[in-house]
C-alpha cells in the first residue's frame, strides 16, 4: 500500500533515521553476543540502554508518521501489527517480575529479550518491506534480487566471522572462508570448507540455517510474505515487480501464490521436522540430548526442502544409508522442494478441487445437474512431474548399471537400488549423499555431472537449467527431426520466445560450466589429487547449486574458492537473470534484415 504524507521532507529523513537505528540494534546485538569474552557488567547495562533508546525511536517514528500521514486510516491499516506488538512489549515489561520471573535477574532478561525481540521484529519488516519498494521502484526487479542476495551473502559471512559462531576449540573463520560458507548458504549449495556440525558452534549453524531459508525462498519473496502478513496490500507496481520475480501467470493469483509458498514451507518443513524426530536413533551417539534431537530435525528438514545439502554431519547421511527415514521423509522433501511452488499450488489447487467435488455429490444431489467442469492440470505442471519422474528413474538405474558393471571401487560398488535412488533424487537438487561420492566410478559421477546440469524445476529451491528448459530443448530438436513448424508437448504449442529463452539458458550455463572448470584446472595445477574429472565435478556442483563434491572443495586454494562463489551465485540467479538486469535498458530494434539460407549439421 502507497501511504501518502504532508511532509514529504520529513519522511526521508525519517527513513535515514530508521537506516541508523536499524544499523545501531545490528551493531548492539553484534557486540552483545557476537564474542566469546563475556562483557562486563557496566557495558551490558550501557548496550541495553541503548536499545531501550532505540526502542524509543521506533516508537516516536511511528508516532512522527501517524501524524504526518494524509490518511490516518490508511496507516492505520498498514500498520495495524503495531498495536498488538506494543501490547506484547507492555505486558512483558510490567508483568516481567510476576508473571515470567521470581527473581530480580530472571526479570531483567525477560525483559531485556522482549526488547530485542520487539527490535528485532522492527528491522526485519522494514529490510523486507524496503526490498519490495525497490523491486517496484519502476527499475529492473532483477537488480534488486541481486542486490538483496548480495547484501544477504556479505552480512551472513560477517556473522560468520564473530568468535562466538565458531565452534568450541576452534578458530575463528577467515574472511574467504566465511564468505565461501555464506554464499554457499545463501544460493543453497551445500559445498563446505569447514565442517558445518564441528567447525561453528550452535550460534553459527543457525546463522547458516537463516541463510539457507532466506536464500531458498528468495528475500524479496520474504518481503512480500512480511507486508501481506501484516495487512499490507502491494500496490499495482509492487505486484508487477513480484509477479516477474516468482514468475505468476496473472496478478489475481500473486496474493495466493505468496501466501501459499509461506503457509506451504512452513507446514511441509514442520512436518518433516516432526518426522525426522525419531531417525536419529538409528545411529547411537550421534545425538546425545532431545534438544539437539530437535535442533538436528529441523536443520535437516529447512536443508531439505530448500536442497541445500547442509548437514550436521562430516560424512553427510552415509551413517544413516540404511535408515527409513533417508527415504521416507529426506527423499519427499527434496523432491518437494525442487517441483517449483507453482507446481505445488496447482497441484493443491486440483486436489482441493476434488475433494470439493466429491463432498458436493455426496450431499447435494442437485449439484450433480450443474456441476462445472474439473479443473485441469497446467501444461508446466505436466512437463515437470512427467520430466522429474523420468530423471530419477534413468538417473538411478544408470547408476545402479555403472557401478555394478562399469569398475568403480569401495563401498560405492555395492550401491543398491535404494542408495542409487537416493543419489539420483539429490544430484538434481540438494546434496546430500549416502554413498562416498569419490569411490564411485567416473561413468557414475559423469551421470551426476548431467543430472546436476539439469537440476530442478522453474520457481524451486533447485539450481541448474531446469527440467521445463531440458524438455523444451529436446522437444525443439524431435521437432526438426519430424519437420514440424511448432514446437508441440501434450498437444499444445510452444511459443517461440519460449524455444529461444531454453536454447539461451543451456547454451550460458554450459558456457559457464566449462569457463570456470578451465580457470579451476590453472588455479588448482599444484593440488597433485585434483584431476579434471573431479574439477568438473565441482564446477557443476557449483553451477547446479547442488553440493555434492569428491573431496577437493576443502583443498581449494582462495583463487578456487572465490571462482566456486562466483559460479555459486551465478547458478542460484541463473546466467540469464544477469544477462537481463545486464540488458534492461536495451530496446529492441524496430526491424529486420533480409533472409538467406545456409547449411548446418
Amino acid at each position: 500500500m502507497q501511504l501518502h504524507f504532508k511532509n514529504n521532507r520529513l519522511e526521508r529523513l525519517l527513513i535515514l533515521v530508521n537506516l541508523a537505528a536499524a544499523g545501531m540494534v545490528a551493531a548492539s546485538f553484534v557486540i552483545l553476543f557476537g564474542f566469546k569474552s563475556p562483557l562486563l557488567l557496566q557495558q551490558e547495562r550501557i548496550l541495553y540502554a541503548v536499545q531501550i533508546l532505540l526502542l524509543g525511536v521506533f516508537i516516536g517514528e511511528k508516532i512522527v508518521r501517524f501524524l504526518n500521514a494524509v490518511s490516518k486510516r490508511e496507516f492505520w491499516g498498514a500498520n495495524w501489527f503495531e498495536v498488538p506488538l506494543l501490547l506484547a512489549l507492555l505486558v512483558s515489561l510490567l508483568g516481567a517480575g510476576h508473571w515470567f520471573a521470581t527473581g530480580h535477574e530472571e526479570a531483567s532478561a525477560v525483559r531485556h529479550l522482549a526488547v530485542g525481540i520487539y527490535l528485532v521484529i522492527q528491522v526485519v519488516t522494514k529490510l523486507c518491506r524496503t526490498c519490495v519498494n525497490l523491486a517496484a521502484s519502476g527499475k529492473n526487479p532483477t537488480r534488486t534480487l541481486i542486490a538483496s542476495f548480495l547484501f544477504l551473502i556479505i552480512s551472513g559471512a560477517g556473522f560468520l566471522m564473530l568468535p562466538r559462531a565458531a565452534g568450541k576449540d576452534k578458530e575463528n573463520l577467515s574472511f574467504i572462508d566465511a564468505l565461501f560458507t555464506s554464499t554457499s548458504a545463501t544460493c543453497v549449495t551445500g559445498l563446505i570448507v569447514k565442517n558445518t556440525g564441528e567447525d561453528f558452534s550452535l550460534m553459527g549453524q543457525v546463522v547458516i540455517l537463516a541463510l539457507i531459508q532466506l536464500g531458498g525462498l528468495g528475500i524479496v519473496v520474504f518481503g512480500a510474505v512480511f507486508a501481506l502478513l501484516l495487512g499490507q496490500a502491494l500496490s499495482l507496481r509492487e505486484s508487477v515487480a513480484m509477479q516477474d520475480l516468482l514468475s505468476a501467470r496473472t496478478l489475481s493469483r500473486l496474493g495466493n501464490m505468496i501466501a501459499f509458498i509461506f503457509v506451504g514451507t512452513v507446514a511441509i518443513e514442520a512436518i518433516g521436522a516432526v518426522s525426522m524426530f525419531g531417525m536419529w536413533d538409528d545411529v547411537p551417539g550421534r545425538v546425545s540430548t532431545i534438544h539437539e534431537q530437535w535442533f538436528c530435525s529441523i536443520f535437516h528438514s529447512i536443508s531439505s526442502f530448500c536442497n541445500a545439502g547442509f548437514s550436521l554431519f562430516s560424512d553427510s547421511f552415509v551413517s544413516y544409508s540404511s535408515s527409513w527415514g533417508v527415504f521416507l521423509v529426506v527423499c519427499p522433501l527434496i523432491i518437494l522442494g525442487g517441483l517449483g511452488f507453482s507446481v505445488l499450488y496447482d497441484l493443491a489447487n486440483i486436489l482441493a478441487d476434488r475433494v470439493k467435488r466429491f463432498f458436493m455429490k455426496s450431499f447435494n444431489k442437485q449439484y450433480r445437474f450443474s456441476m462445472e467442469a474439473p479443473k485441469r492440470m497446467r501444461l508446466q505442471t505436466k512437463i515437470v512431474l512427467c520430466v522429474s519422474a523420468s530423471l530419477i528413474v534413468l538417473g538411478a538405474g544408470a547408476m545402479l548399471l555403472f557401478e555394478r558393471y562399469a569398475g568403480g571401487s569401495g563401498a560405492a560398488q555395492d550401491t543398491d537400488v535404494l542408495g542409487a535412488l537416493f543419489q539420483s533424487i539429490t544430484a538434481r537438487t540438494a546434496g546430500f549423499n549416502t554413498v562416498d561420492i569419490s569411490s564411485m566410478s567416473a561413468s557414475s559421477r559423469f551421470v551426476l555431472i548431467l543430472l546436476m546440469f539439469i537440476g530442478g524445476s522453474p520457481g524451486s529451491t533447485a539450481g541448474g537449467i531446469k527440467t521445463v528448459t531440458l524438455a523444451v530443448v529436446i522437444m525443439t530438436a524431435v521437432t526438426a527431426l519430424r519437420k514440424r513448424g511448432e514446437v508441440e508437448m501434450f498437444r499444445r504449442s510452444i511459443r517461440i520466445a519460449i524455444v529461444g529463452r531454453a536454447i539461451t539458458i543451456t547454451l550460458l550455463f554450459a558456457t559457464v560450466l566449462f569457463v570456470a572448470t578451465l580457470a579451476l584446472s590453472i588455479t588448482e595445477n599444484s593440488n597433485a589429487d585434483a584431476n579434471m574429472s573431479d574439477i568438473m565435478f565441482e564446477a557443476g556442483s557449483a553451477l547446479g547449486t547442488v553440493g555434492l563434491t569428491t573431496g577437493l572443495t576443502p583443498d581449494l586454494t582462495d583463487a578456487g574458492k572465490l571462482i566456486i562463489i562466483i559460479v555459486m551465485l551465478v547458478g542460484r540467479l541463473g546466467p540469464l537473470t544477469l544477462l537481463a538486469a545486464l540488458t534492461f535498458n536495451i530496446k529492441p530494434v524496430q526491424y529486420n534484415y533480409p533472409d538467406e539460407a545456409i547449411i548446418v549439421g
